[in-house]
């Protein structure tokens, strides 16, 4: 192409996987970097004039939005992405958007048809969905080599309280102190929707009760689980927290009618393990390999950060907005809010005892009036009089003198 697309990032820290991609990225170039800590800013600018580029830096979104973009990438705070991506659509940016995908019910039925009307490329960064091991079952499911989906398992488990400090900065209302256990579910559920290509229809909800030392860093809430009935009436488990276990586990298992689809537990987690029967039952072939990118190896064996997943993201929504093939591979609107509402509701069902939440197909415009002013979350700036509690297991008084000590030793570059 002659013309790069120019392309914006707001949010600095998270935002430097995808900075890494577009600085070196043949057919775009970052244009603009948007965060409110200048140290992060003076890095990035530092980082882009070794690559040659001149990056123009903001503290604030309302002047960053009306900068001369094509698109722009939402590596903001993980509960904020849908007001921001729906204000850089409707100035005419197509958005990639970080994880999660929409706080609230009310958010997912306004993004989708904020999408819809300005008819921008929305893509959603789940890098999880591009891990080596995911990434080839992906693609092995859609060639059909296991059959249709019965069943599938998503764990994400990953203890942060030694680096709460680092990520929360001894904000009280910083979002992961706000957060529910089944909030940030797309990791472990994410990859599994993307490879089988269904559409979740229900789903229970568990919290497992939270360790009382959580409260020492200024949170509390447990690991969320999430039983989701597909469409074809198969079943996952979703699986996602801070258990005690390192390194963290992220690992996927998905079950067809003429085999499954492992990725290595204790072994490395790039290996993956395929089971394929044969003609007679209960005779088959073990596939055991550590799959390489598929899809621009080159430029993917470049970005080793989350296990090489994070080039994909990016990459593929440049395409996306290109109109090229390799953009078929670009998460949309619809699956990004499925992913996520299944721990939206997830949650509901945990409040209700673990009952069976019906999950709404929001392509479908006679569904989305009943979400359309659900605003429940556990973040009173958006809920209201909806506001839910963030555990199950009730809700804590926490003393400012605890977000102090974890904001003192954030200051101080020191963990937990």
């Amino acid at each position: 192409m002659d013309k790069k697309l120019r392309i914006g990032v707001f949010g600095g820290a998270r935002g430097q996987t995808m900075i890494d991609v577009l600085l070196h990225h043949p057919d775009a170039e970052l244009v603009a970097v948007c965060d409110k800590y200048q140290p992060l800013l003076d890095s990035t600018k530092k980082k882009a004039e070794g690559c040659g580029i001149d990056v123009k830096l903001f503290n604030n979104f309302d002047d960053f939005i009306e900068y001369d973009m094509d698109a722009v990438v939402l590596a903001n705070y993980a509960n904020e992405h849908t007001p921001f991506a729906i204000r850089a659509m409707k100035k005419g940016k197509h958005v990639l958007s970080e994880v999660l995908p929409c706080e609230t019910m009310a958010q997912a039925v306004e993004l989708i048809e904020t999408v819809e009307e300005t008819g921008l490329v929305y893509a959603y960064a789940e890098n999880y969905c591009y891990m080596k091991h995911a990434f080839e079952m992906w693609q092995r499911y859609k060639s059909g080599d296991i059959g249709e989906a019965m069943y599938g398992e998503g764990e994400y488990i990953h203890d942060c309280s030694s680096i709460w400090p680092q990520i929360t900065y001894g904000e009280r209302d910083h979002w992961r102190n706000r957060m529910h256990a089944n909030f940030y579910c797309t990791h472990s559920v994410g990859p599994l929707l993307m490879m089988t290509g269904l559409r979740p229809v229900k789903v229970v909800g568990f919290e497992v009760k939270p360790p009382e030392d959580l409260l020492e860093l200024g949170d509390y809430r447990g690991t969320g689980i999430e039983m989701v009935t597909l469409e074809n009436g198969a079943v996952l488990k979703s699986i996602h927290g801070d258990l005690k276990r390192e390194p963290c586990s992220i690992n996927y298992e998905l079950y067809g009618k003429k085999g499954m689809m492992e990725s290595g537990r204790l072994s490395p987690a790039s290996t993956l393990n395929v089971y394929i029967e044969s003609e007679k039952r209960c005779v088959g072939k073990w596939e055991n390999y550590e799959p390489t990118p598929r899809i621009s190896p080159e430029s993917a064996e470049k970005y080793t950060s989350h296990g090489g997943s994070d080039f994909f993201p990016t990459h593929f929504f440049i395409e996306k907005i290109l109109g090229r093939p390799d953009g078929e591979w670009s998460i949309d609107v619809y699956d990004a809010v499925n992913m996520g509402i299944c721990g939206l509701l997830g949650y509901r069902s945990v409040l209700a005892g673990n009952i069976s939440i019906d999950i709404p197909d929001l392509r479908d415009k006679s569904q989305r009036d009943k979400y359309r002013n659900d605003n429940a979350c556990t973040n009173p700036d958006i809920a209201g009089d909806q506001l839910l509690p963030r555990s199950s297991y009730g809700e804590p008084e926490i003393s400012d003198e605890v977000y102090d000590k974890v904001r003192e030793l954030w200051l101080n570059g020191q963990n937990a």
